[in-house]
């Protein structure tokens, strides 16, 4: 998935306006401007639209774990450069504090089941036999999910 469309996504449905998304940035140490936040939002074919990097993304994702859970003591973890769909589902997971239950009941919310067997394989670390990659169909109906979860008069 383009990193662009999982930061408008969860900014839906959180329903974060822009000074919670700053917030978010801070709480995992890194400053951003209104406007870096505005052109990341954009649609892609906007002229002001800027691509949102998987560094950006992950220091995002680590600033939401510490706005839902609570920052760690101690020095913050650093952002990942690259990340998989795997590494965002388990962000996801953390800051929504999620167990193997609760996701598959988003998934069943959303019409797409799975195992239990089949989910953990996602948060298996990658040099594991069992692990599997996490295809955009099943992040993308994650983030679904989740949205129907959080926001039901959206889904309607």
């Amino acid at each position: 998935m383009v990193n662009n469309d999982i930061l408008r996504r969860l900014r839906y449905t959180f329903d974060f306006n822009d000074a919670e998304m700053i917030g978010i940035f801070a709480a995992a140490d890194f400053a951003v401007t209104r406007e870096q936040v505005s052109d990341w939002l954009k649609k892609d074919d906007d002229d002001a639209f800027k691509k949102c990097t998987d560094k950006e993304l992950a220091i995002f994702l680590n600033g939401l774990i510490n706005h839902k859970r609570g920052k760690k003591e101690g020095p913050q973890p650093e952002p990942e450069t690259r990340l998989s769909n795997n590494m965002i589902f388990m962000k996801l997971r953390i800051a929504l504090n999620y167990r193997a239950e609760d996701i598959m009941e988003v998934m069943e919310s959303v019409n797409f089941r799975m195992s239990k067997h089949e989910l953990s394989a996602f948060f298996r670390k990658p040099d594991n036999k069992h692990y599997r990659e996490c295809k955009d169909q099943i992040l993308r109906n994650f983030l679904l999910g989740v949205q129907h979860k959080l926001r039901p008069e959206a889904a309607e």
